[in-house]
């Protein structure tokens, strides 16, 4: 066998089951050694910030990493925005990168880079293969790695000469992978920060907007009447019917410090302390009142639901939150589709169990406050802020979940920076419904512009975030790498695609004019 096929196979054996990737001729073992496991699903990607952006969207869902596959340097390099996103939304993933062969390095041929350079900023653990023996154990130990501190991003790389050598199967161990528990001292001082504070909040992130860690969270508002309040882009939250809502953070510095601004105590759950997301001339960056007590009870690498469960015991919580979600149905508007009635209509037509990946910027607020009321989902966010995440984390998170349907709601100028996801969804056949917020514009810069103090501006500054000549056609793109797409105008129309979309399997688009 090759070193290539024992690092696949060893790598199968333990779990791994997805693998997107953009190979290049340095790869051309590792393809091989993937076309003969078949346990390993592998998915092209035209562009490596899809193959990125999916193992994301993959492992937020599977909570396992894929693999990637990506090209020396430069192909890592194209992945690395989505890989920033990836980072902070703590998603286990497991980059390959291929690289010259060991004795070629010396020449410096044209595709020779700085790997470790590339990758380190967006990687925990980054390793090189020693040797073709050695390539199936330094593959488990990124495994493991992906896998500790409740997620991360491991990288490593594989010579050439090292996956093309031939070795003798032998036994490799994946070594034990552990997340640190609170100590008991650290939830009796968050218990006591609740029970001093006149108006506090459990400001949660990471784990703790899972199904189980809301649970917890509704028991300690039930005990404490503590508020509930998310991160602003936060991973994945369950939400709709039965579960415990909570409030979204703001993005808007302004809002949210008139969010937070009653409160004398912030226990912090899976999250750091909010900040604004940018600077702005004479605004504060922090968001919580100066005045107000902050308590870690769990950063993001650790159990969090553990950390949960036991303050709400100390407390004496009830066994059951006080709140959670009834469903509410919308009577929809007619004429002209704007962000609310989108909102009406996602809500009233979301299926039961659902995944929404949001990159909806301006247009998706709506959506997502009106689905606080829907069939349970899970939602998930631009955790990073490096636009071009929703298509790909749609393709990861219907590959994870092949059971559920998947809501790509995405806007248009984010869309047009990994369009090419549109071509893995048809090809692999993926149960996707692409709901494209067609504005003809970066909106959000619009309102950004005026709120960094400028008042009037000119020609040069608003064509650069206009998107209208030439206008984007996301239908004739749809139907280009044979989408089933639909363009609408209209509430009712709109109503009737998305409907028609989810009623069967299989990719389609709705192109929203907004």
């Amino acid at each position: 066998m090759t070193g290539a096929e024992s690092l696949i196979n060893t790598l199968a054996v333990n779990g791994v089951e997805a693998c997107f990737a953009n190979p290049g001729t340095s790869e051309m073992q590792l393809v091989a050694a993937l076309d003969k496991q078949p346990s390993i699903r592998a998915v092209l990607c035209l562009f490596e910030g899809v193959v990125t952006g999916a193992a994301d969207g993959y492992g937020r869902m599977a909570d396992k990493p894929a693999l990637t596959l990506l090209h020396l340097g430069p192909g890592f390099a194209n992945g690395i925005a989505n890989l920033h996103n990836a980072q902070r939304a703590r998603s286990p993933i497991l980059n390959i990168v291929g690289d010259h062969a060991t004795d070629h390095l010396q020449y410096d041929a044209p595709l020779t880079s700085d790997i470790r350079g590339f990758a380190s900023p967006v990687s925990r653990t980054y390793l090189v293969s020693a040797s073709a023996t050695t390539l199936a154990q330094t593959g488990l130990d990124a495994l493991a790695a992906s896998l500790a501190h409740s997620g991360s991003i491991s990288t490593i790389v594989v010579p050439a000469d090292h996956a093309w050598a031939a070795v003798e199967p032998q036994q490799y161990h994946l070594p034990e992978i552990t997340n640190e528990r609170i100590s008991d001292d650290t939830v009796q001082t968050a218990a006591q920060a609740l029970r001093n504070a006149n108006k506090s909040c459990l400001f949660l992130g990471g784990r703790a907007l899972r199904e189980e860690g809301l649970e917890q969270a509704g028991r300690i508002a039930a005990a404490t009447g503590c508020r509930l309040i998310s991160e602003t882009f936060f991973a994945r939250q369950a939400r709709g019917i039965g579960r415990v809502p909570t409030e979204r953070l703001a993005y808007f510095g302004e809002a949210a410090t008139e969010q937070l601004a009653d409160l004398d105590a912030l226990v912090l759950a899976g999250v750091k302390s909010p900040v604004s997301f940018f600077a702005y001339p004479d605004k504060p960056s922090v968001l919580a009142p100066e005045t107000a007590t902050q308590t870690v009870l769990a950063d993001a690498e650790m159990d969090v639901v553990d950390a949960l469960r036991r303050l709400a015991d100390i407390l004496d919580a009830p066994a059951r939150p006080g709140v959670t979600t009834d469903r509410a149905r919308y009577p929809l508007g007619e004429g002209a589709i704007d962000a609310n009635e989108l909102g009406k209509v996602i809500a009233n037509r979301l299926p039961d169990n659902a995944i929404v990946c949001d990159e909806g910027a301006t247009n998706g607020l709506g959506a997502f406050l009106l689905t606080a009321n829907a069939a349970p989902h899970d939602w998930l966010t631009l955790t990073g802020g490096a636009i071009g995440q929703g298509l790909p984390l749609a393709i990861g998170a219907a590959v994870a979940c092949p059971d559920r349907k998947i809501i790509a709601l995405e806007a248009d100028g984010s869309g047009m920076y990994t369009v090419q996801a549109l071509w893995t969804m048809v090809r692999e056949a993926l149960d996707i419904t692409v709901i494209m917020l067609n504005n003809g514009s970066y909106a959000i810069l619009n309102i950004e512009l005026s709120r960094v103090g400028v008042a009037e501006p000119g020609p040069t500054a608003l064509s650069l975030l206009d998107l209208t000549n030439p206008e984007i056609n996301w239908t004739d793109l749809a139907h280009g790498m044979g989408m089933n797409a639909i363009k609408v105008k209209t509430v009712d129309a709109l109503d009737a695609a998305v409907g028609e979309a989810l009623s069967h399997e299989g990719p389609s688009l709705i192109e929203v004019i907004l």
